[in-house]
Order: structure tokens, then C-alpha cells, then sequence
């Protein structure tokens, strides 16, 4: 077994703590202390590392573990024990506990120790290797492998002697010049107090451990001051931890024998101080092994990098973690299963018609589009464009560039669409305006790009765009990112780059709202209007859906689509689809009339609610009210004729009557408003004639409503006002104007209110007569009602409203 003897200094009687060996080779050694005349000795475990260190003892602070430390060569040994004496004279634990918690330890005796301590170090790894021995001033290189201390050895040798180290160490070494002549006035004075509280009160300020060591020597004077230094010192190293009393060990607390020590250290009795540690069973001794500072600095490099390195590991996985389930979101959020992410093509690629791929019966033609001639005839043209384009070109013509299918919901936009990609013969690429947009900024100006980039590669073609009015709109300052989707698509409808042989078809049904720049020539050319169908669109539309379908002998479809004006293709393939339904839940194999109609009632005032009760009381109220109605109706010269009667609950009315005009027509008269007007009070002066005005009821609140807002229609907007003149009349108004508006508003009001009490005074006999069929029959059609109210209608054949007006009862269910 290797062996290296520890021998103490001369200077360490009264402190024995400090001993010096040279070993090579070993990794885990034993320290064991023989301490005092009677050869009691402690013996502490602690592990070393490296070649040629020197053992570092010091008292031990409280029951922390024996730790190992880097110290540099050989050389300046002594100056190492001169640092290190006084600092076992403040150090207070059990030397026999630590042994207990180390795994082996003996006692100590109490009495302080006079003499020298000697010491071994024993090799415990089992296989001892051989030991070297070192000149004394010999110098160590680092090894080859240990870069850090190499280069470390490199920075110093060339921080030495150049200009950088001095500028850099400037003001280190104005604190090192002051310390300097701080500890040479104080040593030339010892027993000056006070130049000694101002060296303790610097050397706090860089070492505070320097200052429990020189503190401790009793050979200097102190005061108060160097006390509080001293205090201070003690709580910025943890060393106070040592006086406090620990119950688990039997210790008491030290402070009063601390504060007693220093008591008589200021009185000048430094006789009576407590006996350093190392020489009671109370303090122990602390062994810490030193590294060398090469090692040190390579250590902490190699430590840095290790956590440097495994910083950016943890950072990569959770990036690839991170980006993965975005990448899930994205394609969960698009519909799309594929991996390929926000990156793939899946989310971006434009949707192709490919009419091979889909039934037949579901490829739209020209033949499929009725009831909107006009516009099927420009879009014909251009279709016959894309397949001859030599026979518009040989004059100089051009391919337009876009057309904007305008027109309310249900005209049939798409439909043109549609047939457009079936008739052309040329590539039809589609998308809908709201799939352009994501949660991601620049989705939708990559979604443009690449819907043009493909239509690119197979011009002549035809790029379609449902409902553009979800990107096209009018750009705001506040939407950034659907401004940029917007103006990609204007750059590539007309922009720095052609695109020839790309027709952009759009539609919408809110062209108000769409872009200047947008809908300008040169972006859409043509904006192709796609209205309700009259009288015979509607004729065309009903053959076409009902040419499939089994119909009964009393089925006239001229007659249903006079009776349906204002109906939209979608109302009117509703209606079919509706009275289809209606026949198969009756039993019957073919459509009637009856269910036609049913459809149709349906459709214009809603579904019947046969299950709600109704009181007689309020029954016979509302079957005045809407014979109000119709009697009005009925005899004012202007008014819409009636379609139905009915007391039966619809929707949320408890009654109606529907009127519709027998003809289509584009704009309504004076006489036609008036009367209507009168209609709309018929309900509300039936109500009091027949049950006073006490008993009047708040189903007239529609009716009001509904009358209201046609005259102030007919003051601010048509003109119709002798007192207000023929001005259009906006938001911007004087009070006085507006006050002159209102009194219009009313006298209308009222000249209809007088008009209609004094009708149906006449015509009381007919109020009575209806109200009574209402009752009796719940529902009345325009025959049954004409039959009750006499031969002879007074009405002209006046022009009448397109649209359906409907005066209703909407009391409150």
C-alpha cells in the first residue's frame, strides 16, 4: 500500500489543523488525525482527485460533508498554512457525531492539545499503483488532453505582460494598493483598534472570510467597530451556523460564550478566550481538499459546455415536439389527414372540376339553367369563346377577364357556374371565398397564389370564386391580413404579370360591399345581374323540377307560378320538394294541387300550429281583426288581391291574411301605397268598433309598424309629401325638417285611419258576415271570401307590387 506521511507545522501547537502531503496516483484516501499526548484520534473519509494536491484542513462547520477543493502546486506552501491558522479558532461541533455520520470516528479528548499532530494518508482503492516523487520547485504541465487547463495556462501566461491585463486589472489593483497599505498600517500598529476596524471593515468588502481570520488572531487590538465587522463577517460566510444550538446533537447554543469572548477581546483579557477547535470533542476539525486552479478552470469549462450541450438537445426535442403538433392542428383544422403540415400541398392546392369523375346526371349543362335568359346568353358567349376564340380574335378582340354573377340568394349564380363547367371544355378551377382565410396570417395570399399558379399551367381555363364578398370586401385598417389576401388577388386578376387565357368568374349578392379595385374593368369585366325570375321564368323552373315527378290532372303550373311571384329558383324547387313530401305522407302516388298549395301557404306564412289552444274570446277577436283586413282589402281601389284568409296560428301569428299581386311589376304607386296603408289599419278600427276602444289589443302592434315605416318611405325617399316637397331625404337633417317629416309621417297616418273607420261603418254587414265564416271555417280562400263579400269588388287594375305583402296579426303566443 502507498504510503505519505502528513506532517504538521511548527506554528500550529496551540491549533493543530494544517498538514501538507504529496501523493501520486491515488483516488480515494483516508485521513487519519492523531491528535493530543494521549493518542486519542479521529479519523475522517473523504475522496481526492488529480496528482501531487495538497491537504486542506479546516474545522468543520457543523455536520456538512468533508468536501474536496482545487489548491494550486507545491510551491508557497507556507504562505497557504500562514492563510488558513486562525481559521479553526471559531469553529464549534462534535467531532464523534461527524465520525458517526461519516461512518467511522473515535474520541476525543476534551483537554487541549500541546505538541505536534502527525497523520497518514492510506490508499483504499485496493490496487495501489507506485508512487513518484516531484522536485520541490518543480513545475507541472496539464496533460495533452486537458484543453481547458492549457488554455487557461495560455490566457495567464499572455494576460502577464500585455497592455489588456493592466487596463482590465486597473481598478482591481487600486483596491489591491489601498488593501495593501491597509494591512501595512495596521501590522505597523497592532495595537491600534481603530486602524484595525478600518483594515476588517475593507477586507469585508472583497474576502469576508479574511476578516474571521485575522480577527481570530489575538494579537492585534479591537473595538466595537471591529466587532460589528467581525458579526457581519460570521453571518456572510454561514459561520454563525456553528453557534446555534442543534437539539439532535446535544448541542447548546454558543452565542452567549461567543458574545462573552468578544466582550473580554475588547476589554484587552484575551486569556480567557474559548480553545480552538481541533482540541475539544465540541470543535472538531474540518478537512477540505483544494484543487489546483488548472483543473478548476477545466473543470467548470467542461461543466459549461456539458450544460450547453444538453440545452440545446432539450431545446430541439421540444421544437420537433412543438412544430409536430402544430403541424396536427393545422391539418385537423383544414379537414386534411395527410402529415404533409402547414408546408403541404394538400392544404393549398386548388379544387379541380373534373366532370369524368362525377355521375352524369349531376353535370350541369346550359339546359339545366332556367328563368335567367339574359344572363345564360353572355355567359354562352364567353364558353364559345374558350372553344373558337379565332372567331372573336380575328377582329382584335380579347378574352374578358372576369365576370361577377350579381343577384339575391337563390337566383341560380352557382348553378351558371356549374354549367359553365360543364359546357366549356376547358380546365374549371374552384373555391369558395371563405376558404381562403385561416387562424394563420399569409394563408390566404398563399391559398390565391396557388389557385393561380395552377390555372396557369393548363390555360385556357376558368377560375371560379363562390361568394366573394368573404375576401373581397371593402379593405379596412384593422384587417391586415384579409388585406393581403385581397390584394394578391387583384395583382393576379390584373398586375405586373398577364394572365392570359384565365377568366375569373365570380359571385355575390352583396356587390356594395365588394372593393373598388376589385370590381373595376380590367379585373371583372362584366357584371352579369341574375334576378327573381317573372311570371314565365317561374313557368320554366316549375316544368323543369316537376318534369320528373308523377302529377295529378287539376295541376296547372302557369296558374302556380302566376300565384308564386317574388319566388327565387331555390323557393320554387323548395315548393316541389315540399309538396312531394306533403303527397308521400298523405298516401297518394301522384302530386295535386292540394299539395302544391299547402306547399305554397307554407312557404308564405308558415307552418300551422293546430295544437295550440286558443280561447273563444281571443278566436272571435281575431277573426274581426283579419276580416278588418280583408274587408279593407277587398273594396280600396290599389290594393293587392287577397290570396287567403286564416284564424289558424302560423309561425308566430295568430292569424293573417296574404295578398299577392296577380301580375309581376317593377315599382309601386302612390294609390297602391295608400291602400295600403289602409290594409295595414283595417285590423286595428275593426277591433274598435266591434269591441270599443277599451278592448283594442296589442296584435295591431305589427300593423302599426308595418304603416309607419311605409310613409315615412313614402315622406323620405318617393317624394310623396305636398309639405315636405320631392327631396330624398338622408340621416343629415335640421330639427325644424325633421319636425316637418314627422307631422307628414302622422297626417298620413291618420287620413288612413279615418279612411278605413269610415269604409268599414259602410260595410259592417260584410265585417260580421266574414268574421263569422272565419269561425266557422278557420281558412278562407279568395273564391270563399269573394263568394261572402258580394259579387262586385272595387278594385282597379292598377300596378301592383312583385313582392308579397303579407298584413298579419302577430300577437304574442
Amino acid at each position: 500500500m502507498a504510503m505519505c506521511s502528513l506532517q504538521c507545522s511548527p506554528r500550529l501547537v496551540a491549533a493543530p489543523r494544517l498538514g501538507v502531503a504529496e501523493c501520486k496516483d491515488f483516488y480515494r484516501v483516508r485521513l487519519v488525525l492523531l491528535c493530543g499526548a494521549r493518542g486519542s484520534a479521529g479519523r475522517v473519509h473523504f475522496r481526492a482527485k488529480g496528482l501531487g494536491e495538497r491537504v486542506r484542513v479546516e474545522p468543520l462547520r457543523r455536520r456538512r460533508r468533508v468536501g474536496i477543493c482545487a489548491q494550486g502546486e507545491n510551491g508557497g506552501a507556507e504562505e497557504e498554512k500562514e492563510g488558513v491558522v486562525a481559521e479553526t479558532t471559531r469553529k464549534f461541533s462534535n467531532l464523534t457525531e461527524y465520525g458517526k455520520g461519516s461512518g467511522e470516528s473515535e474520541g476525543l479528548d476534551r483537554s487541549a492539545v500541546a505538541g505536534s499532530v502527525s497523520g497518514q494518508v492510506e490508499v483504499l482503492n485496493g490496487a495501489a499503483q507506485s508512487q513518484s516523487q516531484e522536485q520541490p520547485g518543480e513545475a507541472r504541465m496539464p496533460a495533452p488532453w486537458d484543453v481547458g487547463a492549457l488554455l487557461a495556462m495560455v490566457w495567464d501566461r499572455l494576460m502577464r505582460n500585455s497592455l489588456v491585463a493592466f487596463i482590465t486589472s486597473w481598478p482591481a489593483w487600486q483596491k489591491r494598493r489601498k488593501l495593501e497599505r491597509l494591512l501595512s498600517e495596521a501590522d505597523a500598529n497592532p495595537q491600534d483598534a481603530e486602524k484595525q476596524a478600518v483594515l476588517l471593515a475593507e477586507l469585508f468588502k472583497q474576502r469576508p472570510q479574511a476578516v474571521l481570520e485575522r480577527f481570530e488572531k489575538t494579537e492585534y487590538a479591537v473595538d466595537g467597530k471591529a466587532v460589528v465587522e467581525y458579526l457581519r463577517a460570521l453571518v456572510a460566510t454561514d459561520a454563525i451556523a456553528e453557534y446555534i444550538p442543534d437539539d439532535s446533537k446535544g448541542r447548546s447554543s454558543g452565542l452567549s460564550r461567543l458574545l462573552q469572548n468578544l466582550m473580554q477581546r475588547v476589554e484587552g483579557n484575551s486569556d480567557k478566550l474559548l480553545a480552538p477547535p481541533g482540541t475539544t470533542e465540541q470543535q472538531p476539525l474540518h478537512v477540505v481538499m483544494i484543487e489546483s486552479k488548472a483543473n478548476s478552470k477545466s473543470m467548470r469549462f467542461v461543466q459549461e459546455l456539458i450544460s450547453t450541450v444538453l440545452f440545446m438537445i432539450i431545446f430541439s426535442v421540444m421544437w420537433v415536439v412543438g412544430a409536430a403538433a402544430i403541424r396536427k392542428y393545422v391539418n385537423g383544422v383544414a379537414g386534411v389527414g395527410s402529415a404533409s403540415g402547414i408546408s403541404g400541398s394538400n392544404l393549398y392546392a386548388p379544387k379541380e372540376f373534373n366532370k369524368e369523375n362525377i355521375p352524369e346526371k349531376n353535370v350541369k349543362t346550359f339546359n339545366d339553367v332556367k328563368g335567367c335568359d339574359e344572363a345564360k346568353a353572355e355567359l354562352e358567349e364567353i364558353v364559345e369563346y374558350l372553344k373558337n376564340p379565332a372567331k372573336f380574335t380575328r377582329l382584335g378582340g380579347k378574352l374578358p377577364k372576369g365576370v361577377l354573377l350579381i343577384g339575391p340568394p337563390g337566383t341560380g349564380k352557382t348553378l351558371l357556374a356549374k354549367a359553365i363547367a360543364g359546357e366549356a371544355g376547358v380546365p374549371f378551377f374552384y373555391r369558395a371565398g371563405s376558404e381562403f382565410e385561416e387562424m394563420f396570417v399569409g394563408v390566404g395570399a398563399r391559398r390565391v397564389r396557388s389557385l393561380f399558379h395552377a390555372a396557369k399551367k393548363k390555360a385556357p381555363c376558368i377560375v371560379f370564386i363562390d361568394e366573394i364578398d368573404a375576401v373581397g370586401g371593402s379593405r379596412k385598417q384593422w384587417e391586415g391580413h384579409t388585406k393581403k389576401t385581397l390584394n394578391q388577388l387583384l395583382v393576379e386578376m390584373d398586375g405586373f404579370d398577364a394572365n392570359e387565357g384565365i377568366i375569373v368568374l365570380a359571385a355575390t349578392n352583396l356587390p356594395e360591399t365588394l372593393d373598388p379595385a376589385l370590381t373595376r374593368p380590367g379585373r371583372f369585366d362584366r357584371h352579369v345581374v341574375v334576378s327573381n325570375p317573372d311570371a314565365r321564368g317561374r313557368t320554366e323552373i316549375l316544368n323543369l323540377y316537376l318534369q320528373d315527378k308523377p302529377l295529378g290532372e287539376d295541376v296547372d303550373v302557369q296558374v302556380l307560378a302566376r300565384g308564386t311571384p317574388g319566388f327565387s329558383g331555390a323557393d320554387l324547387a323548395n315548393l316541389v320538394n315540399m309538396a312531394a313530401v306533403k303527397a308521400a305522407v298523405d298516401g297518394i302516388d301522384k302530386i295535386t294541387t292540394k299539395q302544391l298549395e299547402f306547399a305554397k301557404d307554407k312557404l308564405l306564412m308558415g307552418t300551422e300550429r293546430k295544437s295550440m289552444a286558443l280561447t273563444e274570446e281571443s278566436r272571435k277577436l281575431t277573426a274581426y281583426h283579419e276580416s278588418g283586413h280583408a274587408v279593407v282589402a277587398f273594396n280600396t281601389q290599389g290594393a293587392n288581391p287577397i290570396h287567403k284568409a286564416t284564424i289558424t296560428p302560423r309561425g308566430m301569428s295568430l292569424g293573417m291574411v296574404t295578398q299577392l299581386p296577380d301580375k309581376d311589376e317593377t315599382s309601386m304607386s302612390k294609390r297602391q301605397m295608400l291602400a295600403r296603408l289602409d290594409v295595414c289599419m283595417g285590423g286595428r278600427v275593426a277591433e274598435e268598433m266591434v269591441f270599443g276602444p277599451d278592448q283594442v289589443t296589442s296584435g295591431a302592434r305589427s300593423d302599426l309598424q308595418q304603416a309607419t315605416a311605409l310613409a315615412r318611405h313614402m315622406v323620405t325617399e318617393c317624394g310623396m309629401s305636398d309639405e315636405v316637397g320631392p327631396v330624398f331625404v338622408d340621416q343629415k337633417l335640421s330639427g325644424d325638417f325633421q319636425k316637418s317629416i314627422d307631422a307628414e309621417v302622422v297626417r298620413l297616418l291618420k287620413e288612413a285611419y279615418e279612411r278605413v273607420k269610415k269604409l268599414l261603418k259602410m260595410r259592417e254587414a260584410d265585417l260580421h258576415s266574414l268574421a263569422k265564416a272565419l269561425l266557422e271555417h278557420e281558412t278562407l280562400d279568395a273564391k270563399e271570401i269573394k263568394d261572402i263579400l258580394g259579387p262586385l269588388q272595387i278594385v282597379e287594375e292598377l300596378e301592383t307590387s312583385r313582392e308579397i305583402s303579407t298584413v298579419s296579426s302577430v300577437r304574442p303566443v
